[in-house]
């Protein structure tokens, strides 16, 4: 018997698809790997992937709620209500906002989850969404999903790294939806004052755009000064809701399982949206959640001490060997400007080929990220050391 043969199909992807941004890391992480395998000691501060791991408590509250056949069903779609009490017991305790379980907390499955899914619920073809310039490559992902356009707020270094609002013309103006702010500030490690907020409300009320905060590092402030929320801003609930990850503040990053708050109206939307998509989180993941969130914080404290001696040690190591930058005020990173004569691709590969030391070229967030190098502060203090110590005998400050 002749064996059959058949032909394959076209795929051809919906346009969609083509839409998506470029990975722009994905190159870097690739040529890392291959430094590695050629026997390289490499220092990774490229990334930002939490190094430390899970505190203990939350990881047997995780290995108790498995074993608990309850948590071997489906859960309910829009996630336990104990998880979303204790979602807002934190923020209360935290910020003194007070949030309904029921109606202002979203479960999500990790943060990039809800920024790229607030796209999609609210923006259509030809709409506007305004996008912090450098920023989070993943805000693009779901403006290019749906199919709308995005207008850049060039986040600046003599503005403190905050937008300037008069710099939005009336006609982007008046096509703007959704606006994305995030601080502290992934890449610029910058903070936002409680007067910005303000600004902000007013700014999102009398123009009718929905603000979207990315509160990732939320709970990683430096010098005494807790980062602020922008829930805490009188009339916020009114235009915007917030986006809280458990990865960085609980070392949870691999546990995939953040939380949108705030707006009514756009916390139905997402749950309205995951209903369709998902069916909530594993029980047991959310049990270990509340157990973070409603447990002891000493371990969120110590961590957060942890990344400002990191910080410490680094930026003096960094003035030792002449290299002279701002200071992180928040988050695990630092924005670092290349030295002239480079880009910010160059000086990277310069790093990594030189001194095996993996940066983020600024490039890579935004048009106004170049100039910079992110670092991650998500090494030993020795290893930060280390490789400031290897930039340091390149000579080049």
């Amino acid at each position: 018997m002749l064996e059959e043969t058949y032909r394959s199909i076209s795929i051809k992807p919906a346009a969609r698809m083509n839409r998506l941004p470029k990975q722009f890391f994905a190159q870097l992480v690739q040529r890392t790997n291959a430094r590695i395998a050629d026997g390289h000691d490499v220092i990774n501060l490229g990334q930002g992937n939490p190094d430390l791991p899970t505190a203990p408590h939350i990881v047997t509250a995780l290995q108790e709620a498995a074993t608990d056949p309850i948590n071997h069903k489906y859960p309910p779609f829009s996630g336990h209500r104990y998880l979303k009490e204790a979602i807002a017991k934190r923020y209360k305790e935290d910020y003194n906002v007070d949030l309904d379980p029921d109606t202002e907390v979203a479960v999500l499955f990790g943060g990039k989850t809800g920024l790229v899914e607030i796209s999609q619920i609210l923006l259509n073809a030809g709409d506007v969404c305004l996008v912090p310039d450098p920023g989070y490559p993943d805000y693009w992902s779901g403006v290019a999903l749906a199919g709308a356009d995005m207008v850049m707020m060039p986040l600046l270094e003599e503005n403190q790294f905050l937008p300037d609002y008069e710099r939005i013309t009336k006609q982007q103006l008046e096509r703007a939806k959704l606006m994305f702010l995030n601080y502290p500030n992934n890449p610029t490690a910058a903070t936002a004052s409680s007067d910005f907020y303000a600004d902000t409300v007013q700014f999102a009320a009398k123009h009718n755009i929905v603000v979207a905060s990315d509160f990732a590092y939320g709970s990683i402030g430096f010098d005494g000064k807790r980062p602020v929320s922008f829930l805490q801003t009188p009339g916020a609930k009114e235009v915007g809701i917030e986006f809280y990850t458990m990865s960085k503040t609980y070392n949870m990053a691999g546990w995939r399982v953040a939380f949108a708050v705030g707006n009514k109206e756009l916390i139905r939307l997402i749950n309205l949206m995951q209903d369709h998509m998902y069916v909530s989180l594993f029980g047991a993941v959310q049990a270990a959640a509340a157990a973070a969130l409603t447990g002891s914080q000493q371990p969120v404290h110590e961590l957060c001490a942890t990344y400002e001696q990191r910080r410490n040690v680094f930026f003096k190591e960094l003035h030792r060997i002449g290299w002279e930058a701002v200071p992180s005020a928040g988050s695990f990173f630092a924005w670092l400007p290349v030295p002239k004569n480079y880009n910010s691709a160059q000086f990277a590969d310069l790093l990594l080929e030189r001194a095996n030391v993996v940066t983020a070229p600024g490039i890579g967030f935004g048009k106004h990220g170049e100039g910079y190098v992110r670092v991650g502060l998500l090494a030993p203090e020795a290893r930060l050391c280390e490789a400031a110590e290897r930039i340091g005998r390149l000579s080049l400050f």
